[in-house]
């Protein structure tokens, strides 16, 4: 009997390590790692940016702390993608990028392919609707994807797209940005580095977000997790509910010191952190947040413009309840944005598929 129970303990121990060590060759030849929580974050990231521009936009008069503070604090998700987007980066192309394994032309071709198509109907269609020289001008910098270059930029035509000319930048920089991530010293004196750079960019040389330069803190934050991602994720399996505490605690800090650097960077990191652990079928990883997940950057991209189309049919103020018709109208936009964002990702990709037969 005890024979049979040693030898079933080195039979798991050898699938155990077995196991390890498939997972560790994937790794090194550059697969990319599955972490299913992302595609929450990912989606109650556009959700709540969603919500925050509705009520921006609309003129609500919603009290409370939901309304006062709350909602209108979703405006600093744009960070929280930055970070994820970072971490996405690294799982997908950190190792390979590394060992040489992917070519320039392909790890550019990717990045081209996922943005630039749905992107560039966007501007076509903004300049049909309405038509200036000023919209050309802008769509013509919005088509080179490469307008997160620029100085200081304020853009008119899909205002919400500065994020993206950020994280376009970031990609450009990708290469270099493994370089930095190489090892963990230089990490962390990276991370500093990128620190002072955001307060300068604050006192002394008056950019904001839009600014590659001030936003980099928030990828390289995304960046560190992932050289340690292994160990955050045990300390929160091993102690789920200190760490999703420990959550709360940034998100308190937040609103009781307020917005800046230091408090956004704890709350999106202690996310990200929480969401390492996460498994299929939870709040974070389900059909539902899946979807959104697959829509995310196209309903980012164009949520504005399906507001602006719901607002000229007099649907903001359906109701003479303020509550109700805030509601209906993040319902209708957070629909009209999904089904816009389907519609387009199919009838893209049958135009590829059509010039790919050509």
């Amino acid at each position: 009997m005890e024979r049979r129970n040693v030898g079933a303990i080195e039979a798991g121990k050898r699938i155990v390590v077995s196991e390890e060590c498939v997972r560790n060759t994937s790794v090194l030849n550059g697969e990319k790692e599955r972490y299913p929580g992302l595609d929450g974050l990912r989606t109650y990231a556009i959700l709540g940016i969603i919500v925050m521009h509705v009520l921006a936009n609309g003129g609500y008069d919603l009290q409370g702390f939901i309304g006062q503070k709350m909602i209108p604090s979703f405006y600093n998700l744009v960070f929280l993608f930055m970070m994820v987007s970072a971490f996405g980066m690294c799982c997908g192309y950190y190792n390979r990028i590394r060992n040489g394994s992917i070519s320039v032309d392909r790890f550019y071709n990717r990045r081209f392919s996922r943005i630039w198509p749905f992107f560039a109907v966007l501007n076509v269609l903004n300049v049909v609707i309405a038509p200036s020289k000023s919209v050309l001008y802008e769509m013509f910098a919005n088509l080179t994807i490469c307008f997160g270059l620029l100085p200081n930029v304020r853009m008119s035509v899909i205002g919400v797209g500065w994020t993206l000319g950020v994280i376009f930048v970031f990609y450009l920089l990708f290469p270099f940005f493994c370089y930095l991530m190489g090892n963990k010293k230089r990490a962390y004196l990276t991370l500093g580095v990128s620190f002072i750079f955001n307060i300068l960019c604050t006192i002394y040389f008056h950019t904001d977000r839009s600014n590659i330069v001030y936003s980099s803190v928030y990828f390289v934050v995304g960046g560190l997790i992932y050289l340690n991602r292994e160990k955050m994720k045990q300390f929160v399996e091993r102690k789920k509910l200190l760490s999703i505490l420990l959550m709360f605690f940034t998100l308190l800090l937040y609103f009781k010191i307020g917005e800046n650097t230091v408090t956004m960077v704890l709350a999106c990191g202690s996310f990200l952190v929480v969401a390492l652990e996460c498994r299929e079928m939870g709040i974070l990883s389900n059909p539902f947040t899946k979807f959104i997940n697959g829509i995310s950057f196209e309903m980012y991209l164009c949520h504005m413009a399906i507001y602006r189309g719901l607002e000229k049919l007099n649907l903001a103020h359906v109701f003479d309840n303020d509550v109700m018709s805030y509601i209906t109208m993040c319902l209708g936009t957070v629909l009209g944005t999904a089904a816009f964002s389907v519609a387009a990702q199919i009838s893209i990709k049958r135009v590829k598929e059509c010039v790919c037969r050509r």
